[in-house]
């Protein structure tokens, strides 16, 4: 017996399951979070205040979905940039979920590759100071532990605000 898998219109598989706010799938017919769409087309600058308003609120895999977007449709030179940023979204959902190990190697991992642009961030972004308070993060979860830290230490300013 096979059984259906979830597919786009092109025919490229899709998760159709709803899923719970780290990201993880829920079984078919249960209650989850709305996903961001996957095939959303924001700007730059749209994509970095999506992703922060998701990660303000609680749900950084859905930043991630938003940031890898950007990634996707970036121009070559800021690829890696946006890699970078979907990876420390990533970081933040390993942090959320529990698993201290990938928490620390994807802010780290995500942390190296913002900083190819640090010194010439494009829209709005602080390159610098975000790697290095995802560095200064990734080294906290290691010595102190994800249950020593509350979620408010568990996070991450994409770019600086803005004064009105």
């Amino acid at each position: 017996m096979t059984s259906s898998r979830d597919r786009d219109p092109a025919g490229r598989p899709r998760n159709a399951r709803p899923r719970d706010a780290t990201g993880r799938p829920l079984p078919h017919g249960t209650a989850g979070i709305e996903q961001p769409p996957e095939d959303v087309e924001l700007g730059p600058r749209e994509s970095i205040a999506e992703a922060q308003r998701l990660l303000d609120g609680g749900y950084p895999f859905h930043a991630h979905e938003v940031l890898e977007a950007a990634w996707k449709a970036s121009e070559p030179a800021e690829r890696d940039m946006w890699q970078g940023l979907a990876q420390l979204a990533v970081g933040l959902t390993h942090a959320q979920r529990g698993n201290t190990t990938g928490a620390a190697a994807l802010l780290r991992r995500g942390a190296e590759r913002i900083g190819t642009r640090a010194q010439d961030p494009p829209h709005g972004l602080e390159l610098t100071g975000l790697r290095d308070r995802a560095v200064a993060l990734a080294e906290r979860i290691e010595r102190e532990g994800l249950d020593a830290l509350s979620g408010q230490d568990v996070r991450l300013e994409l770019a600086p605000a803005r004064a009105e």
